[in-house]
């Protein structure tokens, strides 16, 4: 069994692995923005990027920095089938990964290819302006606070790292290559 997260910067093609993965590979798919979602529904709170991150930060306060991806990661080992789980967005949900013998992904991209992915997918969560973008990415891509979003730090620990400004065919190729690799 492989157990994969995946971290990488807004709109830079977590998904579009993770897709992938799943059509591919028969990859199960875990998704903390998904938990988030639920959680915000249920407290009847925006579905948005703002408040996935608050809820987010909030149950890491509560539970501990890697509560999120250790309940994902427990239904993946139950369900003993090659799983991804998306999105890594925490340090200590990274090590969480790494020290149970999965691992790291990571995924990045030029900003303005980055934005214009984001725009062109029309989520919820990604309706905002090219500076809104860039308020929203400086806000999880690093913080002190060891409960908060630390993307750069994530991307930093990863195992490995994909390039996607290229073609999505080149991005498959690195990630074919890297999962024969490792499994």
């Amino acid at each position: 069994m492989l157990i994969i997260g995946i971290t990488g910067t807004l709109g830079a093609g977590k998904g579009t692995v993770v897709d992938f993965l799943v059509a591919s590979r028969n990859f199960k798919h875990y998704s903390v923005s998904e938990y988030l979602t639920g959680e915000l529904i249920k407290q009847g709170r925006t579905v948005d990027r703002n408040g996935m991150r608050e809820i987010a930060n909030e149950i890491r306060t509560k539970h501990g920095p890697d509560f999120i991806v250790k309940k994902l990661f427990e239904k993946a080992k139950k369900e003993s089938t090659n799983a991804i789980i998306e999105s890594i967005r925490n340090p200590k949900e990274a090590e969480f990964i790494k020290n149970n013998g999965g691992h790291l992904f990571a995924v990045d991209a030029d900003q303005m290819t980055r934005y214009k992915r984001i725009k062109s997918r029309s989520s919820e969560k990604d309706n905002v302006t090219f500076e809104e973008f860039k308020l929203q990415e400086e806000k999880e891509k690093q913080s002190r606070d060891p409960n908060a979003q630390n993307l750069s730090k994530c991307i930093l620990i990863a195992d490995y790292k994909f390039d996607n400004n290229d073609s999505i065919e080149d991005l498959y190729d690195k990630v074919e290559k890297t999962v024969n690799k490792i499994n």
